[in-house]
């Protein structure tokens, strides 16, 4: 599986940006894709999560401000971030897995690419 994420760059405290996830797979509408991200020195923690029933799910820190969504036409799945803080600032990277009821989002760690670096200037 190859995923590449792009979309980041950037931005001020408030702002938006869209992240993008794209695969050349054909199977990319029967998987359950995630976003995750790593700031500067610390660990890579889950952010979102979408199904293929276009079920959601977040991470309380970003709960309201994110928004994961996905095209299957176009073999991609989209964050919207808004009103960013500082604390968003991080390489965002996403990967398919599965959403465990009452657990979370387990990825596949071989998934993974290159993630995409957002900035949040304060």
């Amino acid at each position: 599986v190859q995923l590449q994420a792009s979309g980041g760059g950037l931005v001020q405290t408030g702002g938006s940006l869209r992240l993008s996830c794209a695969t050349s797979a054909r199977a990319f509408g029967s998987w359950t894709m995630g976003w995750y991200r790593q700031p500067p020195g610390r660990q890579r923690d889950w952010v979102a999560a979408i199904d293929s029933g276009d079920s959601s799910y977040y991470a309380d820190s970003v709960k309201g401000r994110f928004t994961v969504s996905r095209d299957n036409a176009k073999n991609t799945m989209y964050l919207q971030l808004n009103s960013l803080k500082p604390e968003d600032t991080a390489v965002y990277i996403c990967s398919t897995g599965v959403f465990v009821p009452g657990y979370g989002y387990v990825t596949d760690f071989g998934s993974w690419g290159q993630g995409t670096q957002v900035t949040v200037s304060s």
